[in-house]
């Protein structure tokens, strides 16, 4: 399903690291004491796998062919690097390959209507998008707030067993350790899950916004066909403009008419779990419900408007 330019922007121009919470379980340590899920405002969390993609691992370097020149007479076989002359190019088959047909004449694009758009300076202007960063921002401090307090306690119970393993026996002290163990990993499954919960309810937030802006009858495509515009850039990509160009702040001010405010499962609420419950469409139907709300056009009318030239990418 085709996209335009603006999800991977706006889920940067959002400023809610939600991400932090949710990476920062990390593996445990080499140490007695192991690694222990903490914001990342308290401690270096590991990279954050992608909501959304993680690099594919890098393809090894193919083995370096040995030079067999010289093998044959046995003339160069011995010789130290640098010292053989270099090989001349191999002679190979060029097979032949077809011509490229003419290309008849079309018609010339439409003259290019600019126009700019700073999506960060939308969701900053966006009461749906502070609503957002507010709501979800106290239940993600809050579970800080709790990790560091249960990371306190578990640190302080490791360090009184301790002082009293000397006065333990075996497998007194094997017990404790292995409670001790069992209470980490529970806080940090805990702990993960409701980070998770917190960072995909952000998700169910941000999407409304992302949907009301660059669906195709979107305020991005309606603010640009009333000016005439049939090409939209990002305002940072703009050297220099002139007045009229730049639909920034009409495009947020239409967005906090349209959209207030944005839904944001209760607190606690698993937003899997409301998923499953029926309640409401889920991004499963998404691309279904797309095709449903576009507007009808003529078969032999291309799925986009042919004066729209918005830049979309996957």
């Amino acid at each position: 399903m085709s996209r335009f330019s603006l999800p991977l922007t706006l889920m940067t121009a959002s400023a809610l690291a939600f991400m932090a919470v949710g990476s920062s379980v990390a593996a445990d340590g080499n140490d007695g004491n192991g690694a222990w899920f903490v914001p990342k405002t308290a401690q270096p969390s590991a990279p954050a796998a992608s909501h959304h993609h993680a690099a594919p691992a890098a393809a090894p370097a193919p083995a370096a062919v040995p030079d067999m020149a010289g093998l044959d007479d046995g003339g160069d076989a011995g010789a130290p690097d640098g010292e053989g002359q270099q090989q001349a190019a191999p002679v190979l088959p060029l097979p032949s390959v077809p011509s490229s047909p003419a290309v008849p004449k079309e018609d010339a694009p439409p003259p290019v209507v600019l126009g700019l758009i700073s999506v960060q300076g939308v969701m900053q202007l966006s009461t749906a998008a502070q609503e957002m960063q507010q709501v979800l921002g106290e239940r993600r401090d809050r579970l800080a707030r709790a990790v560091q307090k249960e990371e306190g306690a578990w640190r302080e119970e490791q360090q009184k067993l301790q002082v009293q393993a000397r006065t333990l026996t075996s497998d007194q002290l094997q017990l404790r350790v292995r409670h001790l163990q069992e209470r980490r990993a529970k806080d940090q499954r805990d702990f993960s899950n409701k980070a998770r919960i917190i960072q995909e309810a952000y998700q169910v937030a941000f999407h409304q916004i992302e949907r009301v802006l660059e669906q195709r009858d979107g305020i991005i495509a309606k603010v640009a066909a009333a000016h005439g515009m049939n090409l939209v850039l990002h305002a940072e990509q703009a050297v220099l403009h002139v007045d009229g160009q730049d639909i920034t702040e009409e495009v947020a001010d239409r967005l906090n008419k349209v959209l207030p405010h944005v839904f944001i499962p209760d607190d606690g609420v698993d937003p899997e779990v409301l998923a499953k419950s029926g309640k409401m469409p889920t991004t499963a139907d998404e691309e279904r419900l797309m095709n449903q709300a576009a507007p009808q056009q003529p078969a032999e009318a291309p799925a986009q408007a042919k004066g729209s030239i918005l830049r979309r990418q996957k």
